[in-house]
C-alpha cells in the first residue's frame, strides 16, 4: 500500500508525514529545510540554480510536489522538487523485493578429485552468492575408497576457503560428518567483498548494502 502523498493542497506548503521508526524521517523536506539558500533541481532533473529557500518552496507548491534535501552537506545544500510520498513508496517496494534474496543458504558441492576448471567454476558461483548477501555451505562428498584419504578432501576445502577469503569467512572450521566435509560461510560486509573470479554486473548493488543518506543522487552543480 502506498504511503499517503505529502503533496501540497490548497496553496499551502506540503506537510511532512512522519511515522515511528521511519527510516526516511531524517530526510529534511519543505519547511524543515534550514538553509536560507539552496541549489534546486527540477522534477525532471534539471538544474534551476541557487534560490532562496522560500522561493524554492513556492516552486514546489506550484508543481504540487515536495522540496526534498538530497545533499545536505553540499554548500549550499542541494534540494530536489519531487513527490516524496511516491519516492518512499517506491523505495519500500524495492526493498521488499530485494530483502528475501539476501540471507538464504546456498550450497556448493565439491569432490576429492575435482578438476581445476570445475573447481574455479564452483568458487565463482560461491562468490556470486556471497556477493548477494547469501550464506554459502561448502560440502565435499567422499566416494568409496576416498574415505581412506580424508586429508585430500580437507585440502580441497582449505583451497576453496582461501580463494573465498575476500568474500566471506567460515562460521567454524570444516568438519567431517559421516562421508562428507561441511563448512558454512557468511558474507563479508558489502564494502569489503573483492571477488577473484566472479565478474559483477555494471551498476551492481548488493542486496544487503547499507542505504545511502541521500534519497536520490544529486546532479553535480554546473558552473
Amino acid at each position: 500500500m502506498a504511503l499517503p502523498s505529502s503533496s501540497a493542497s490548497g496553496g499551502r506548503p506540503p506537510r511532512d508525514f512522519r511515522r515511528n521508526n521511519d527510516p526516511f524521517a531524517a530526510i529534511r523536506r519543505n519547511h524543515r529545510i534550514k538553509s536560507p539558500q539552496i541549489r534546486v533541481i527540477s522534477p525532471e532533473g534539471n538544474q534551476l540554480g541557487i534560490l532562496d529557500t522560500p522561493k524554492a518552496l513556492q516552486l514546489a507548491v506550484q508543481f504540487n510536489l515536495d522540496l526534498v534535501e538530497v545533499a545536505p552537506n553540499a554548500v549550499p545544500p542541494v534540494c530536489r522538487i519531487m513527490d516524496f510520498g511516491k519516492y518512499v513508496y517506491e523505495e519500500q517496494k524495492k526493498h521488499a523485493h530485494s530483502k528475501p534474496a539476501a540471507g538464504k543458504i546456498k550450497e556448493i558441492e565439491f569432490t576429492v578429485r575435482i578438476e581445476n576448471h570445475d573447481f574455479v567454476t564452483k568458487v565463482r558461483h560461491a562468490e556470486e552468492f556471497l556477493d548477494h548477501g547469501n550464506k554459502v555451505k561448502l560440502r565435499l562428498k567422499f566416494r568409496g575408497r576416498e574415505m581412506a584419504h580424508t586429508e585430500m578432501g580437507f585440502e580441497v576445502m582449505k583451497r576453496a576457503l582461501t580463494d573465498l577469503e575476500t568474500m566471506g569467512h567460515p562460521d567454524s572450521p570444516p568438519k567431517l560428518n559421516g562421508k562428507q566435509i561441511n563448512v558454512m560461510l557468511s558474507p563479508l560486509p558489502a564494502n569489503k567483498r573483492k571477488p577473484k573470479f566472479h565478474v559483477r554486473e555494471k551498476g551492481h548493488v548488493p542486496a544487503d548494502a547499507p542505504a545511502h543518506d541521500a534519497p536520490v543522487p544529486a546532479t553535480p552543480p554546473q558552473g
